[in-house]
């Protein structure tokens, strides 16, 4: 199980989610570009000391990503979209899933839409618009890792 970040714009979420992936040992993918200098201290912050204790791998874009987990690894990537119409505790996740999270302003373009395995979304309240992408991924994280029984 993977996490993978698709051109985070905020720091605290990222250094957040570089945590929350470090806590679960699950490993986690940056997509380029970053909406922000990697080594930003807001983003050592959010991440605190567990930033060492965490697997990362970073992207140029999402054509390298795509190529690396689609093509050789042959795992399945899964957006977590407010598009989507399959409830995430509905899904039936693999060990081997991606869980892809859009970035906090703009989600992801039509063909990365296109060219993932499945989407799923956090059912929400009709007014609502977003989860914070923190919130979202750990949301969804502790279901794939419950489901698999991958939780450390």
């Amino acid at each position: 199980m993977r996490l993978a970040l698709y051109q985070p714009e905020i720091p605290q979420n990222t250094g957040t989610l570089m945590r929350t992936a470090a806590c679960l040992e699950v490993g986690l993918d940056i997509i380029e570009p970053c909406g922000f200098v990697f080594s930003d201290k807001h983003l050592k912050r959010a991440g605190m000391d567990y930033l060492d204790l965490v697997q990362i791998e970073r992207h140029n874009d999402w054509a390298a990503f795509n190529a690396l987990y689609q093509t050789k690894q042959k795992a399945r990537i899964v957006l977590v979209t407010t598009k989507a119409s399959v409830r995430y505790a509905d899904f039936s996740f693999q060990p081997d899933d991606v869980l892809l999270m859009g970035s906090e302003g703009a989600g992801v373009p039509q063909n990365v839409h296109d060219d993932v395995d499945a989407q799923i979304t956090i059912p929400m309240a009709e007014n609502a618009r977003s989860l914070n992408i923190a919130v979202s991924a750990a949301m969804v994280l502790s279901e794939a890792l419950r489901q698999t029984q991958s939780f450390p």
